[in-house]
């Protein structure tokens, strides 16, 4: 490949024959071909609208989340040390370095588990990408386009990733928020401060090092904290690379590289990596919006049983007990079948359904200590069962089937199928639902027409002259507690 570009891990390599020597240029690496493309991507203008939506959505969440004792110590942690007042902490007043910027605003997008889901990665996409993209863009002053398109490419990196690696990296314990994260958080770092080819895929090698989370922390405030060390992360190797750190070439698919070392289900990257640019994720599978604060792998049996709720018009006091089929990678995440906090609720299939028939509804309140200890949703979770369902389509994404069996008191049963839930992309949540979901989160933090104000500039991001200006539409103080 004769590009005028010594790539990295091939130095000293030219195209071309020297005498009595083969200098073939070997084939290029996945760190290459993704450097190739976050430097050249041409982003197609119905990506971009799909990243529109993920920061529409992630800002929302992210300004509810700083609330949230995880986000809090955060930022306490950031004041502490200081640093350079140059990005903002969303939602509060606070300026801040980079990299801490990206920490505390990736924990509070994570906080309430209320931000989007990709089925292919198997992780939440936005989170750590738009924590990370706002904090590199103000550095660079970026426009909003270029946050849009610096979204699509770490979330189509990501996705390469996903497919080959999944589901054995997940079931083994990896968080991929944290790990498949972390490389995409550095993709659009990279994209965004403009790294050289060269630079980016050094930034990408060093993202592979310091990739990491265990689905262990789950249910505690460590899980949040996983999107905001991704994109702290993104942004540190993106600087570091700039600096001038280097690393190999291999890191992803060499012999003790990221697919080997976090167990991959595949060896290699395939044809996915071999059309990355011209097949798009993003528009194909897209992300899913969660329409409810949990864990996604609860929301097709919030809606099958809500849905059941409504239709029938049953009560708590009217069930006797309920079953739960689902697919085998749910039961390594819903690990809280007896909830005694809010964030254990957030992984307990048996509180989520639990508080679905009691009160007829799943919100952020649904996730409130006093809730999980209410004596009626705690009966309620005593009468209800979850088990692996072999009957369910195994070629179906993980975590996006339930069957659910409602039996009442007197013997009559209710049955319903759950194949994904609202605001999966077969079923996207309406722009109703968005804004909606925009202000409940947003008047957390925000007196109303500063929200109104908000949702005009991000309803117009591709719009936007440069990245400060969309943080400075989102810092407030708290309208019922400082954050």
């Amino acid at each position: 490949m004769n590009d005028g570009v010594n790539h990295v891990g091939n130095e000293g390599v030219t195209d071309g024959v020297t005498e009595g020597v083969n200098t073939a240029a070997p084939s290029l690496t996945a760190i290459d071909r993704f450097a190739d493309f976050v430097v050249g991507a041409e982003i197609p203008a119905a990506a971009r609208d799909v990243a529109a939506t993920a920061y529409f959505d992630t800002i929302g969440v992210m300004l509810a989340g700083t609330l949230e004792p995880s986000a809090r110590a955060v930022r306490d942690a950031a004041r502490s040390e200081g640093g350079e007042p140059r990005c903002r902490i969303i939602g509060t007043s606070d300026l801040t370095s980079a990299s801490w910027a990206a920490l505390a605003n990736g924990t509070a997008a994570h906080a309430l588990d209320y931000d989007d889901m990709c089925f292919v990665s198997l992780a939440h996409p936005s989170a750590p990408l738009v924590a990370a993209a706002l904090a590199a863009g103000e550095l660079a002053r970026s426009s909003g386009r270029a946050l849009l398109d610096a979204w699509v490419v770490g979330f189509e990196i990501e996705a390469v990733l996903g497919r080959a690696m999944n589901p054995r990296h997940y079931t083994q314990g990896w968080h991929n928020t944290s790990t498949l994260g972390t490389i995409g958080a550095a993709a659009a770092a990279a994209r965004l401060l403009g790294l050289s080819r060269d630079q980016v895929a050094h930034c990408l090698a060093i993202a592979a090092s310091e990739a990491s989370g265990l689905k262990e922390n789950f249910g505690t405030d460590t899980k949040p904290l996983h999107a905001g060390l991704a994109a702290r992360n993104g942004v540190v190797a993106a600087l570091l690379a700039r600096s001038g750190i280097t690393a190999s070439a291999r890191a992803i698919e060499g012999p003790q590289g990221f697919l080997k070392a976090m167990g991959s289900e595949r060896a290699e990257l395939g044809d996915e990596l071999r059309t990355l640019g011209e097949r798009w994720e993003t528009i194909e599978t897209g992300v899913t919006v969660k329409l409810y604060p949990s864990c996604a792998a609860t929301h097709p049996a919030i809606d099958a049983v809500l849905d059941l709720r409504k239709e029938h018009g049953f009560t708590a006091d009217d069930v006797e007990s309920i079953a739960i089929g689902v697919d085998a990678v749910t039961p390594t995440i819903l690990t809280y079948p007896r909830p005694v906090t809010g964030l254990e609720g957030k992984f307990s299939m048996h509180h989520c359904v639990a508080a679905a028939v009691v009160m007829g509804r799943v919100g952020l309140e649904t996730f409130e200590d006093a809730v999980v200890g209410d004596a009626r949703v705690a009966s309620m979770r005593s009468r209800i069962e979850m088990a692996v369902d072999a009957t369910l389509n195994s070629d179906a994404p993980a975590l996006t089937q339930s069957r659910v069996m409602v039996r009442l008191r007197g013997g009559r049963v209710l049955g319903a199928y759950a194949d994904g839930a609202r605001g999966y992309p077969k079923r996207p949540a309406t722009e109703t639902e968005l804004e909606e979901k925009f202000r409940a989160c947003a008047e957390r933090v925000m007196e109303a027409e500063r929200v109104e104000v908000a949702i005009g500039i991000l309803r117009r991001v591709v719009h936007v002259a440069e990245a400060g200006m969309l943080s400075e539409c989102l810092s407030s103080r708290a309208r019922n507690s400082k954050p």
